[in-house]
């Protein structure tokens, strides 16, 4: 077991908290703002704001819900380089990269949100994720 590639997955865990908290911060306040009787604010699913509140006040959200969708294949990929063994330099300074290039997109996403930087950020952490796996595979082979 390599515990060395434990802290990167950790690390985008919390960052994903983060995300959770900065939209909740904007989106509560948005939402006390437009007064919505109690009768209209039941059921409904969080995508269904796009169309009541600010776009900007929404990029946080999407950003969250973007964390919960790829990074999910990361976390199942360190942690099988984690049970083979394979913690090498290579896979935690990959899998440290993964995740700054998160946080990077992240922050781009919430707050600029040019889709050029934003999808190239997306681009080269999915290649990182893609390495990852190919060596997960690799040494899964070989193991």
């Amino acid at each position: 077991m390599s515990t060395n590639l434990i802290p990167p997955v950790l690390t985008l865990v919390i960052w994903s908290l983060i995300m959770l908290i900065w939209m909740a911060t904007l989106r509560m306040p948005a939402l006390a703002r437009l007064k919505i009787p109690p009768h209209q604010a039941r059921g409904g699913r969080g995508q269904d704001l796009d169309r009541v509140l600010p776009r900007e006040i929404n990029w946080p959200a999407h950003n969250y819900a973007h964390l919960m969708e790829q990074p999910t294949i990361f976390y199942a990929t360190v942690l099988a380089l984690a049970v083979l063994g394979q913690g090498s330099p290579l896979n935690v300074g990959l899998a440290w990269a993964y995740v700054a290039l998160r946080v990077v997109h992240s922050i781009w996403q919430a707050t600029v949100n040019t889709i050029p930087v934003r999808a190239g950020l997306f681009f080269l952490s999915s290649l990182l994720l893609l390495v990852l796996a190919a060596n997960g595979l690799l040494g899964a082979l070989n193991a």
